[in-house]
């Protein structure tokens, strides 16, 4: 077997998890085998610790393939019941070390600071140590629920200890990346806290460190879509073209749903198009209850990656109300972005978080939680929005959209190869 030249590690919740980062861990894997690294691993979870952990999870017998060239590895946990928690995490280090000790040069990109950065961190660690002198150079991207989530609940329960070692662990890092201008933000905002409370200096670090990299969209697989598939997909489903408003995405309080479901049932529009939930997440059972008494509302839990862009493409409306709460926050939004790639009907959302910058001027706008408001401008788009405005933002929103293209994305986070 020929040696490898040059190597790309991924340390990221990969499929099956229905997450915008595992698509983004994708979409730089396939770009990479074509920007001259020639082994790329993905480095994840075995699939019954992800059924486990609760985690929306794709249909295991539709998930897309990976380009030859690319390794899903999904080492098995270390140790026995006695080891209550961290048996997993030693299984993702250990096997990060294994490929370290090969003179192959090797950049390690972790997605999700709580646990991958701690695992690449330790797997370099423990090379060096052991005198392997990997060369390798480590990249931790910042996402959403490492802010809002971890870092977050650390500052609200006054747990600074905690918060301290995922900054330090961040900071370890050779190259520091958020995925959105409001996450860099969100990163400085809570280093001052951490350091008006210790006495720290990470927020200066932070400042001058961390840079911006959005998520990486493959827009080949939303652009060009063939009219006949999208209505043979409508078809399955027992819809039409702009016959229904869409959410597709987790379903969670944050992202809106409950906001939705209310506001569809006020609708002057409801008459004209059903609603399709598209999605699984820890609301699912309460909003499918709640809208039990509506026939009119759909609830589709199994779409895959190429059943999605046929249904963002055929909606009179995509609708996502997200919002803010404690444990999250919209930090860019890639459905956004993957919809707006698509064509089809108008996005209404909100300014939450880092959302503005998926859309710019190219959605309709509405108010978090302002239910009302959300109603009366999906009734505007469905009923009286005209053909030609409706073709402006569609137009305005692909283009900018291909800003996130994957291969755009990819050379702006790594660099060429030597």
């Amino acid at each position: 077997m020929t040696k490898p030249r040059r190597r790309l590690v991924i340390v990221v919740r990969a499929d099956p998890v229905i997450c915008g980062h595992s698509g983004e861990a994708r979409n730089l894997a396939e770009v990479a085998l074509t920007r001259g690294f020639d082994d790329v691993r993905l480095l994840t979870w075995p699939i019954e610790t992800l059924q486990a952990a609760g985690l929306p999870l794709k249909p295991l017998d539709r998930l897309l393939p990976y380009s030859p060239g690319i390794t899903v590895e999904r080492p098995g946990p270390v140790g026995d019941y006695r080891v209550p928690d961290g048996r997993h995490l030693a299984g993702l280090t250990g096997r990060l070390v294994e490929l370290l000790t090969e003179p192959v040069p090797t950049v390690c990109l972790s997605m999700y600071l709580v646990p991958h950065t701690t695992v690449v961190n330790d797997a370099v660690a423990a090379a060096r140590a052991a005198g392997f002198a990997p060369r390798v150079r480590t990249v931790a991207k910042a996402v959403g629920s490492d802010v809002t989530n971890v870092i977050r609940s650390c500052l609200r329960d006054g747990r600074f200890g905690a918060a301290t070692v995922l900054l330090t662990t961040f900071l370890a890092s050779d190259d520091l990346v958020a995925v959105s201008e409001y996450t860099r933000d969100e990163i400085v905002a809570s280093a001052e806290e951490v350091d008006a409370h210790c006495g720290t200096a990470f927020a200066d670090e932070c400042r001058r460190r961390v840079t911006v990299s959005y998520p990486p969209i493959d827009s080949s697989a939303f652009l060009d879509l063939d009219p006949a598939a999208v209505d043979a997909a409508l078809a399955r489903r027992g819809l039409r073209r702009d016959g229904y408003i869409l959410f597709l995405s987790r379903v969670a309080r944050a992202k809106g749903i409950y906001d939705l479901i209310i506001a569809y049932g006020q609708m002057q529009c409801r008459d004209d198009v059903k609603l399709v939930v598209a999605g699984t997440g820890p609301a699912l059972d309460h909003v499918r209850a709640m809208a039990k008494e509506d026939d009119r509302i759909v609830f589709l839990t199994d779409v895959d990656d190429d059943e999605k862009p046929l249904l963002m493409r055929g909606c009179a409306a995509y609708a996502l109300p997200t919002k803010p709460e404690p444990d999250f926050v919209e930090t860019f939004g890639i459905a956004l972005a993957e919809k707006m790639l698509t064509g089809g009907g108008p996005i209404v959302t909100t300014l939450t978080g880092g959302t503005g910058e998926a859309v710019g001027d190219t959605a309709i706008i509405v108010e978090p939680g302002d239910i009302n408001a959300l109603a009366a401008e999906l009734d505007r788009v469905v009923l009286r929005m005209s053909p030609a405005e409706r073709t402006d933002l569609a137009k305005r929103a692909r283009a900018r959209a291909m800003a996130f293209d994957r291969e755009a994305v990819f050379d702006g986070l790594f660099p060429p190869a030597p």
